[in-house]
């Protein structure tokens, strides 16, 4: 045998081998540890395989899930920030995410996902101070479900839409008139985060806000304000049925109210219950021509503390790409894609209802980016309830919640 002569450089190389095996030849081993809330059956599966798939041409990568609930995730996440046991990757509501950028607890990536800004839906909740702290993933709007059968019995032919207020309050009077157990529209009882989300897209209609885009003044207390209000009690007072959003939604089905405002998880009931009901989706109407409703959603964020950014924004990533979000709308039947490809797919175009929550996601509005956006929410929500509920005067409520939004503000 030959003899072999191992030099210190031999050495180096043979150790240098060893290391890039070891790491999987990606840039080291990395755990990257994901909260997030989506726990349905229906999607769970599919959030799975695409890590699973992820792991697996990524070798080096290993991601671990936490399954958080909208009932106590966000105190969750708080305690997980103040107490440094955060995770790389999390999920935040669209209203969450200005509070915990201004806490300084995410991690900028601008300089990341700058290029990619074009080509998605939703971003103005994921910035904060013109830094962008959180991807859009999945979002969320609400637009009208009309009953045409309670339309027709009430004068009205299948090519009637409402475009406008006029239009929208003449066809819920006349269904209203049908009978005493049918309601022109479903209004929704007190329940917290669900009633300023059915009348702030009457405001946004007449491009009316709530502070200014600076963040330094509430400029809720307007005329635009006072009419998005009026016209929304008039419907309540009027003829409605006032309940729980789930309560509105098994009226609607069970054809005894004949227009309600609610989101593209309604279409999923229909499908997967097999429901029969000729009904159509539109856009929220303004008061003169379709207007602008609310949207909302998840958003991906990274933890300032996070020892693995690079990597962590290179999944977010992929979990936003067209053929992940295209996987998740089908395997959830919704229409709430953030990537604008992905929007563009047959599965949306061809199905009427789905195009119309797409459409209606590119005429809506977010909240105002702001850490006090919660508190924010709540003031709002009372006002709304003290007018629709004990008859409190519009402008009294409107003025006296501008007043507390601005001491709000000038606390921070």
């Amino acid at each position: 045998m030959k003899n072999v002569k191992i030099t210190a450089g031999s050495i180096i190389l043979i150790l240098c081998g060893l290391i890039i095996l070891s790491c999987g030849g990606n840039g080291g081993q990395a755990k990257l540890t994901w909260w997030q809330f989506w726990t349905d059956p229906a999607i769970k599966p599919t959030i799975e395989k695409m890590v699973a798939d992820y792991e697996a041409t990524n070798p080096g990568i290993d991601i671990e899930i936490t399954d958080l609930t909208w009932a106590n995730g966000h105190e969750k996440i708080v305690v997980a920030f103040s107490s440094g046991t955060a995770p790389d990757i999390i999920e935040l509501g669209s209203d969450w995410v200005a509070e915990f950028s201004y806490n300084n607890q995410l991690a900028s990536m601008t300089k990341d996902v700058i290029e990619d800004t074009a080509g998605f839906f939703g971003w103005t909740p994921g910035i904060y101070n013109n830094e962008i702290y959180a991807f859009p993933w999945i979002l969320g709007t609400r637009v009208l479900f009309i009953n045409r059968d309670l339309a027709r019995q009430a004068g009205y032919d299948d090519r009637f839409i409402p475009v406008n207020w006029e239009d929208l309050r003449g066809v819920c009077y006349d269904i209203n008139k049908l009978g005493k157990d049918i309601y022109g529209f479903g209004s929704n009882a007190a329940e917290k985060h669900r009633l300023y989300k059915k009348v702030l897209p009457f405001l946004w209609a007449q491009d009316g806000t709530i502070i200014t885009e600076n963040g330094k003044y509430a400029v809720f207390a307007s005329e635009k304000t006072i009419k998005a209000i009026e016209f929304y009690k008039e419907l309540h007072d009027s003829c409605s049925m006032v309940d729980t959003q789930r309560r509105l939604e098994d009226a609607f089905l069970e054809g005894r109210i004949g227009v309600i405002i609610s989101g593209d998880w309604l279409l999923k009931r229909i499908k997967n219950e097999g429901l029969k009901i000729n009904f159509l989706t539109t856009l929220i109407p303004g008061p003169n021509y379709p207007g602008k409703s609310f949207v909302g959603g998840e958003y991906l964020a990274v933890s300032q503390a996070s020892k693995n950014k690079e990597k962590a924004i290179r999944f977010i990533k992929y979990i936003t790409s067209k053929e992940n979000q295209l996987a998740f709308c089908k395997a959830n039947y919704s229409a709430n894609p953030s990537n604008k490809e992905a929007a563009r797919d047959p599965f949306f175009m061809d199905d009427e209802n789905l195009q119309i929550f797409v459409k209606q996601l590119e005429m809506s509005r977010v909240p105002c980016a702001t850490p006090q956006w919660v508190y924010i929410e709540d003031i709002i929500e009372k006002a709304i309830e003290d007018i629709l509920f004990n008859d409190a005067p519009i402008a009294d409520e409107v003025y006296e919640a501008n007043s507390e939004i601005q001491k709000l503000i000038d606390s921070q």
